[in-house]
């Protein structure tokens, strides 16, 4: 891979190829020795950016949050390739804490035990994991620029807000002097358009907001995985996959099903590709559980969809 397939995120110095490594199996549905495989393996392809999050793997029982961190942090000590990649982990939704998640206090924290759980001195890309109407968003973006002035963090980022608040955040920073979201993580892809299309959209392009959705491949549904009733079976995903079967999901499928005829890529590669695409957006998040599979996602980031694969694309379904 060259220089020239990589991309700026929004108004920073952050680059990464048009795919980001997302964290989220590392320490839940893989384990260290196969992380390790794939971080080695992604940096090996060109790749530069890892998202993860301090809530990353809280869900699972008898974790507590922070697993992927760890892994990340065990694999950059053992590695020593800290300065070959860009690491974005975020704050605001981890359970168990008291009071607002977004509290300058809480930021404070969070992003030490990040830091250490990292094994570094500065995060290059901070995330508020979800809005906190709770606090005033002038109290946590001033919070975020103490780290920023310290040298703990590099950029700030925002993940699941809504245009007004995110546009509110953005006037409150301009007219305060305090440091702006540069990068966005909105929930976004083929079969799940609306949280991003429209006003959103319209306010990363204006502002030059880099966008770095997630979900981008429907947690499955878009590698054609799920087909009919029978298919639902398959994994505990497939339960929440019937609504997307009996909505446009078929149709999606039919017109990637086509479009792969013609190209000869996967439809996970498509479904990245076409992410890729679309006006506002630097580079999706995908995670994976194999090298193979890695393999398989990165071939996304070479891929050249032509307008009229990318209209059918867009408009199935609609």
């Amino acid at each position: 891979m060259t220089d020239l397939s990589l991309r700026t995120l929004g108004a920073t110095e952050l680059v990464t190829p048009p795919l980001i490594l997302g964290g989220n199996v590392f320490g839940w549905t893989i384990d260290r020795a196969e992380s390790f495989r794939i971080l080695d393996a992604f940096v090996d392809m060109g790749g530069t950016m890892i998202d993860t999050a301090d809530v990353y793997s809280a869900w699972v029982d008898g974790h507590r949050g922070g697993e992927s961190e760890t892994i990340i942090g065990e694999w950059l000590r053992q590695s020593g390739k800290r300065d070959r990649v860009v690491l974005a982990t975020k704050v605001g939704m981890l359970p168990g804490d008291s009071g607002e998640k977004l509290a300058p206090a809480r930021i404070a924290a969070a992003a030490e035990a990040s830091l250490a759980r990292l094994g570094t001195d500065r995060i290059d890309l901070y995330y508020a994991h979800q809005d906190d109407k709770a606090v005033p968003q002038a109290e946590y973006l001033a919070a975020f620029g103490r780290l920023i002035d310290a040298g703990k963090i590099r950029v700030l980022g925002a993940s699941n807000f809504r245009a007004m608040r995110l546009k509110s955040a953005i006037d409150i920073a301009i007219a305060e002097g305090l440091p702006r979201f540069h990068v966005l993580q909105p929930e976004y892809n083929l079969v799940s358009r609306h949280k991003y299309e429209g006003e959103l959209q319209n306010l990363c392009v204006e502002h030059n907001i880099g966008v770095a959705p997630y979900y981008g491949l429907a947690a499955g549904f878009l590698t054609g995985k799920y087909r009919s009733k029978q298919d639902l079976s398959q994994s505990v995903r497939g339960a929440g996959m019937a609504t997307l079967l009996e909505g446009k999901g078929a149709a999606v499928l039919a017109a990637m099903d086509a479009v792969a005829t013609e190209t000869g890529a996967t439809l996970a590669q498509l479904a990245l590709a076409w992410l890729a695409a679309q006006e506002g957006v630097v580079a999706p998040i995908a995670s994976a559980t194999s090298v193979a599979q890695l393999e398989e996602l990165v071939g996304s980031w070479r891929m050249q969809l032509s307008d009229d694969q990318l209209a059918r694309l867009t408009n199935a379904g609609v």
